[in-house]
């Protein structure tokens, strides 16, 4: 059974999640996998706890945000 982690930035939209968790499922159902054997469990992390070239994504890009 494949486990697929995503992490993201904190501010996920309940339709955006939903879309990630849609479409990783299909690309595995397309290689054969049974849908109901595929799990998606995604993590919101703040941008304060998420390092980009050794600095907080909150400093190194202020304006991005989750979808």
């Amino acid at each position: 059974m494949p486990s697929i982690d995503v992490k993201m930035w904190k501010g996920l939209s309940q339709e955006a999640a939903e879309r990630i968790i849609t479409g990783i499922t299909k690309v595995f159902v397309d290689m054969g996998i049974p849908a109901q054997a595929v799990e998606v469990i995604i993590h919101e992390i703040s941008k304060t706890n998420w390092g980009i070239g050794g600095v907080p994504a909150s400093k190194a890009r202020p304006d991005a945000k989750s979808p």
